[in-house]
């Protein structure tokens, strides 16, 4: 197996091992395609947090990858109410990362966009205050202005609604950012942004990984609503690493 970031990566299947560059290969996105992409962590029995937040899921494998798919990314979209539980800052990348990012045509650091319908977010939010972009609020448009007013220049507000000024349509939302040229999107949740994409039918991607862990308890799961949607996923492949982690990609049939 190969040595990536001191973790060391194989494809099931009979893939063999993973380098770096078939590691990009295998997580790219689509050319010229958009694409709305979820990055998830569960336990073998469901559970997508233990204590409230996902990290203590995680391990090194699952931290490496997450950086890949960020770098893949054009933007990551996420509910408010993770960044704030999850104390979600802004992305970051290294001057590889950024040669590779240039090279693909993209922005050196992909922006955060902070899913709200209130609009309201707090001043001290570390996503607010330590991104080295401008994130951007997708919000409703009774909340835009006001979004605006109190936030000031700490973040780019834009206004996501359809016919109904007081909710988020997340077509529209999906169109706003594909008009900025933002096609590539990651969403990594919260399970409430995740479950409504999922019941409005614009998941395209799935990579969700595995964690060799039973948690019990009442944690939820990665997507959550009041809808059923099923919607039928093809696995474009599973990794392994020494942990025992499996990380899977599932993309829409």
């Amino acid at each position: 197996m190969a040595d990536i970031g001191a973790v060391r990566f194989t494809l099931l299947a009979g893939g063999g091992a993973v380098d770096d560059d078939h590691l990009d290969t295998l997580f790219a996105y689509p050319p010229d395609a958009r694409v709305l992409r979820a990055n998830m962590i569960a336990s073998v029995d469901g559970a997508a947090t233990v204590s409230g937040k996902s990290g203590g899921l995680g391990g090194a494998g699952d931290r490496r990858l997450f950086a890949v798919q960020r770098e893949l990314a054009d933007v990551i979209v996420v509910g408010a109410g993770t960044a704030r539980a999850e104390n979600y800052g802004g992305a970051r990348m290294s001057i590889a990362q950024r040669r590779r990012r240039q090279a693909r045509g993209q922005s050196e650091v992909p922006p955060i966009a902070l899913v709200t319908r209130s609009g309201v977010l707090e001043r001290d939010l570390a996503v607010l205050t330590g991104s080295e972009v401008r994130p951007l609020v997708l919000t409703c448009t009774a909340a835009a202005a006001d979004a605006r007013s109190r936030g000031g220049s700490a973040a780019e507000v834009i206004d996501c609604s359809a016919a109904d000024p007081g909710r988020v349509d997340l077509a529209i939302l999906l169109d706003r950012l594909a008009g900025r040229g933002l096609l590539r999107v990651l969403t990594e949740g919260g399970p409430s942004l995740l479950g409504a994409f999922i019941a409005a039918g614009l998941l395209d991607e799935m990579c969700l990984t595995s964690a060799p862990m039973l948690v019990g308890g009442s944690a939820v799961r990665i997507a959550a609503g009041d809808t059923d949607a099923l919607t039928r996923m093809r696995r474009a492949h599973v990794l392994t690493d020494d942990d025992g982690y499996l990380y899977s990609r599932y993309v829409r049939v």
